[in-house]
């Protein structure tokens, strides 16, 4: 399974008509204009994808502030892209698949082995010289049946237990990490145990992903090895996907901790560590 695809590939499918379900998910922590940034440009033949509505479900503090989709209504949405049994889905985002990797990782979770994230982007499309459209796109209605639980994850009560006996990665940027700074969630710091490892190293000043092997020497010098129990959690689950699909792209199989600081935050009894 190729987790990313580069920009001459997925025009080649464009131009000679193979089947591609293209997907725009642009978004970004405090940015809502997403949809509206699509509808100025998008790359040909893209549908939008709103990753508030249709990759999670509602905020709360038992499930964070991006909690998983419900998934009947994964489903629908991705019948709504238009996505059929067996088709290649690409997605994409302009923030280096910081976002579009949310929607990677629940389409591997539901089941669907030919999902791809543009390398670099919008930005690497643009670069490459070719051309936007205007307005909204649509699909025909699709078919897909999602069969859920194919990627792992690490529940709230499992997780200091494996931060003591694997790696427990913290993809958020340092300040936030070692609690200098909280923009969004009710604590400052992260959870004991847990190594930070921001989303942001795993890319290039291009925002596309670095080589398979610098992104091993990477995890490599975290501890992390192919028999070890990794699991990665962010402010809320978005970029730990990032991080995921970089540990992938390295070799190395890794949990995802949905709720991530957004749910721990939360609770009164869970322990809280500063400092880096």
């Amino acid at each position: 399974m190729e987790t990313l695809m580069d920009v001459q590939a997925l025009r080649n499918r464009m131009t000679s008509g193979r089947q591609t379900v293209l997907l725009d998910v642009r978004w970004a922590l405090g940015n809502p204009h997403g949809h509206e940034q699509y509808r100025s440009a998008h790359i040909p033949g893209a549908v939008y994808v709103d990753l508030e509505t249709q990759l999670c479900s509602p905020p709360s503090a038992a499930g964070g502030r991006h909690p998983l989709p419900e998934p009947a209504a994964l489903e629908e949405a991705a019948r709504q892209w238009g996505i059929n049994d067996g088709d290649v889905v690409v997605a994409y985002d302009d923030t280096g698949n910081l976002a579009a990797a949310r929607l990677w990782w629940l389409l591997r979770n539901a089941g669907l082995t030919s999902v791809h994230l543009l390398d670099g982007g919008l930005a690497a499309w643009l670069a490459a010289g070719y051309g936007t459209e205007r307005g909204e796109e649509q699909h025909c209605l699709g078919d897909v049946t999602l069969d859920f639980g194919h990627m792992p994850v690490v529940r709230t009560e499992d997780v200091l237990a494996l931060a003591r006996s694997g790696v427990l990665l913290d993809a958020r940027a340092p300040e936030r990490f070692s609690g200098e700074s909280e923009p969004v969630d009710p604590k400052a710091g992260h959870i004991p145990g847990a190594l930070n490892s921001p989303t942001a190293g795993n890319l290039t000043a291009q925002k596309t992903f670095l080589p398979a092997a610098e992104l091993r020497r990477r995890f490599a010098a975290l501890g992390i090895t192919e028999t070890a129990d990794v699991a990665v959690y962010c402010g809320s689950g978005i970029t730990a996907a990032h991080e995921i699909a970089a540990l992938e792209l390295a070799g190395f199989r890794a949990a995802l901790y949905p709720g991530s600081w957004s749910q721990w935050s939360q609770r009164a009894d869970l322990p809280v560590a500063t400092g880096p």
